[in-house]
């Protein structure tokens, strides 16, 4: 009985963490970028596109803390949306300032206009509802 007691319960560790690692890693390899083409992707402007190309949201993310990830990435409207991966950008990393993983930046035409970081609990307290809303004042003074 004991055994079976604790093969039941090395099964749902198992999967638990098995799941736990595989629910965030949901962004697509295009959307993830480097150092080395971190100012290219804040800065790019597409002739085809509308303003809101302008708007880049990058998300500093790091491996050690993928549970409290920005889920809700793909339901950000009207910007372009990429993460980098802290242990592999320190340049960005350090330029940017980045002391807590995850932490959102958003830029409007290459400059760092609004930023969201997770507190020293590592939660990430800002939800998409804040983060879409800023954005959303943000496109309207650049129309005044």
């Amino acid at each position: 009985m004991k055994k079976l007691l604790f093969i039941s319960f090395y099964t749902l560790l198992v999967c638990n963490s098995t799941y736990s690692q595989t629910q965030y890693e949901v962004v697509p390899e295009k959307y993830w970028i480097t150092d080395s083409n971190f100012e290219e992707k804040i800065n790019k402007k597409n002739a085809f596109e509308d303003d809101s190309s302008d708007i880049v949201v990058v998300e500093f993310w790091a491996k050690f803390n993928q549970d409290n990830c920005f889920r809700e990435w793909n339901q950000l409207d009207g910007v372009v949306y990429h993460r980098i991966d802290i242990s592999k950008a320190p340049l960005s990393k350090k330029k940017y300032r980045i002391r807590m993983a995850p932490t959102i930046l958003v830029f409007k035409n290459g400059i760092k206009e609004l930023s969201y970081k997770a507190g020293l609990d590592l939660i990430f307290p800002s939800n998409l509802n804040e983060i879409q809303e800023d954005i959303s004042n943000l496109k309207q003074e650049s129309k005044i």
